[in-house]
Order: C-alpha cells, then sequence, then structure tokens
C-alpha cells in the first residue's frame, strides 16, 4: 500500500520524531500548518493502511510508526523500477545517471557504491 503526497509528509516527520503527540506533528510543520483537523483525517488513514499505530495516554495520543523509512522507500523505489522500467534495474540506472545531471564526483561514489556490493555477493 502507498501513501499519499500529503500522508508522505506526515509520515516523514513521524519517522523523524520517533513517538510524537499531535502538538508535536503540528509544531513540526513550516508556516502555514495544516488544521489539526487535517492531521488527524491523515493519522487516521494512516492507521487504517497499517504505517502508524499510537499508544493513549489520558486523553491524549502517542503516534508512532509501524513501518520504516528504509522498507517503504524500498518497496517504492522497487516499484517504480518493475512499472516504468520493464523490471530492469540496468534502464533504472541509465536513466538516474543521465536525467539528474550528477557531478563527476557523484558518479564515481555511485561506482564506488556499486563495486562495494559487489564484491559483498
Amino acid at each position: 500500500m502507498q501513501l499519499s503526497k500529503s500522508e508522505e509528509e506526515l509520515m516523514n516527520i513521524i519517522w523523524k520524531l520517533k513517538k510524537a503527540f499531535m502538538k508535536d506533528l503540528i509544531g513540526a510543520y513550516l508556516e502555514p500548518k495544516p488544521a489539526t483537523t487535517t492531521i488527524a483525517t491523515l493519522l487516521k488513514r494512516m492507521t487504517d493502511k497499517g504505517f502508524v499505530s499510537y499508544n493513549t495516554l489520558g486523553r491524549s495520543r502517542e503516534y508512532f510508526p509501524l513501518v520504516k523509512k528504509k522498507d517503504y522507500f524500498s518497496k517504492h523505489v522497487n516499484g517504480l523500477i518493475k512499472n516504468f522500467f520493464n523490471d530492469s534495474a540496468s534502464q533504472f540506472a541509465s536513466f538516474f545517471t543521465k536525467e539528474t545531471h550528477l557531478s563527476k564526483e557523484q558518479l564515481k561514489e555511485l561506482r564506488q557504491l556499486i563495486d562495494s556490493e559487489i564484491k559483498k555477493k
């Protein structure tokens, strides 16, 4: 299951804070801050999707992530490769390296990462 852009924005805040009450979430947004009801609606949807849960403490809820950021984005990137690049990592790599206008130094760093992964396998 995937998050909407607004849900992803809120999820990034929750991943960063690890645990947060509503006031913490609102405080993490830049101006203009979304309404409390908007954040509550997003949290409800994200809870229903299984991305977030909460502990009830008195009349407050402390929210926390159920999904790790790395796992979410790994699945997202793999879906992009499958759906937009014919399940070809090399097509994705070709597009990524050409269309993102990486510097020579950044390309060298990528090569080092790839070489390191090859050695591990």
